[in-house]
């Protein structure tokens, strides 16, 4: 009879250590299982926010090669106001992204430009401010375009005592858009069109030639197409003055 009991207990022993592996197991699993859900959904997420991202940066480069280029005199100024709510409105929602600023850089420093006067100084110190975010963000970003942008931003507004415009500085940073991308059309034409201002038509030649021959980008296109055309007639103004500097 002890036997019996003995075997008994001992059967209960084994089913009890069992049923606690069993339970240790599932619970083992399901911890797994949660973590693979989270780590998908997180990942998928993550995707569709980039997806997300690229689609609304993608919007706000086409609007602005509209505004920038197809506009003109109030109906222009009207559509960079609300370019620049947009862009302001992206910079909230991505404040971490540093194309984003970047592309809020180029539509306040484009409206400063084509707005003109004092009144325009504003938008290029906000412009400033959003390049130098963009760099500190990520330097790389849209190819080193932000180093361009500022340079570019440099080299146009008016200097010390009313703004910050500096040729030296604009050089640097004109420059350091060209290591980050040096066979970029943007990133030569601008360079070369502050080699023509310094009336260093030669060097102003070359990249002038670089950018001509860079295809047309396919998520620019409109842009790009400007783009060229201010390309050839700096390029044939370029022409001009080498042309009439050898004749002496």
């Amino acid at each position: 009879m002890s036997k019996v009991f003995d075997f008994n207990l001992k059967m209960k022993e084994l089913m009890m250590k069992n049923l606690v592996s069993n339970k240790r197991k599932l619970f083992s699993m399901n911890k797994s299982f949660i973590t693979l859900l989270s780590v998908l959904s997180f990942t998928f997420s993550s995707q569709i926010i980039a997806a997300t991202l690229d689609e609304d940066v993608q919007q706000l480069s086409d609007n602005w090669a509209h505004v920038n280029f197809e506009l003109n005199d109030d109906i222009q100024e009207e559509a960079f106001v609300n370019l620049i709510e947009q862009a302001n409105k992206l910079t909230s929602s991505y404040p971490e992204k540093a194309k984003v600023w970047a592309w809020s850089g180029i539509i306040k420093s484009s409206f400063a430009g084509a707005s003109g006067g004092l009144g325009a100084l504003s938008f290029a110190k906000d412009a400033k401010k959003d390049f130098e975010k963009a760099i500190e963000l990520n330097p790389k970003a849209l190819a080193g375009s932000a180093f361009t942008s500022l340079g570019v931003l440099y080299h146009k507004v008016p200097g010390w005592p009313i703004a910050f415009g500096d040729d030296d500085d604009a050089e640097v940073l004109l420059k350091k858009g060209l290591e980050n991308n040096p066979h970029g059309k943007i990133s030569n034409f601008f360079y070369g069109e502050f080699l023509f201002d310094e009336r260093k038509y030669h060097q102003a030649k070359k990249h002038l030639l670089v950018a001509k021959q860079v295809p047309l980008r396919v998520n620019s296109l409109l842009a790009d197409k400007y783009r060229q055309a201010e390309i050839e007639l700096l390029l044939a103004q370029v022409e001009k003055k080498i042309a009439k500097s050898t004749k002496r």
